[in-house]
């Protein structure tokens, strides 16, 4: 082989590596770009996230989703669960959340929206019969769940999750007073933290796309 051929060979694979690194290069980049960044606890408190050292576990519970089905402790396992506790007839706070979880879905990484389930849990169910859940839920996303069912049930397990409420009677009526926490739950099915409100969108995104990438499953 000539010394021009060798010159030829050795630019050609020359090249060859700088594209290869150049590649390379660009890969780390981007995926340093969409990995969302982990944040410590002191960072996620300040952004509305509280994450317990210790999730908590569940006493066992039933009741029922939107479909009239059975709904316990276990079907919270295998994925991740945002919850919320309030009522159909809530005329601000309760729309106004779930439309913000809708937003919050639409707007995560793919791998963490679908390994993502969105409840509403009826603090009303005495009105919040399944058939209504279906519809209030499927108004702000079609993969929504709806679960009501017993009213004490439902009082303990608001408990297990601090979530605070009363009925409060208008005249003929009545309405239901309750916190606006956010609660997660983990893979394994326990209590792993909650958002406090007011919700900005990209604050939901950055903790809950953090707390998701920093869970040791």
């Amino acid at each position: 082989m000539s010394d021009t051929q060798n010159t030829a060979r050795n630019i050609r694979w020359t090249i060859f590596a700088c594209v290869v690194f150049m590649a390379a290069a660009v890969a780390l980049v981007v995926n340093k770009l969409v990995t969302p960044r982990v944040m410590s606890n002191d960072e996620l408190r300040i952004n509305g996230a509280l994450i317990f050292e210790q999730p908590r576990r569940f006493e066992a519970f039933e009741l029922l989703d939107q479909n009239g089905e059975t709904f316990t402790q276990d079907d919270f396992k295998g994925h991740w669960s945002l919850l919320f506790f309030g009522f159909t007839h809530c005329p601000d706070i309760c729309p106004t959340t779930m439309a913000e979880m809708s937003r919050l879905m639409g707007a995560l990484p793919e791998p963490i929206a679908a390994d993502t389930e969105v409840m509403l849990f009826s603090l009303d169910p005495a009105r919040d019969t399944p058939a209504i859940m279906k519809e209030y839920v499927a108004y702000f996303g079609d993969d929504f769940i709806g679960v009501t069912g017993e009213f004490l049930t439902m009082r303990r397990f608001a408990n297990q999750v601090n979530v605070a409420f009363s009925k409060v009677t208008q005249g003929d009526d009545y309405t239901v007073d309750h916190s606006g926490n956010i609660v997660i739950i983990n893979p394994r099915g326990d209590y792993h933290g909650f958002f406090k409100p007011p919700f900005e969108l990209a604050k939901l995104k950055a903790t809950f796309s953090s707390i998701y990438q920093s869970f040791d499953g």
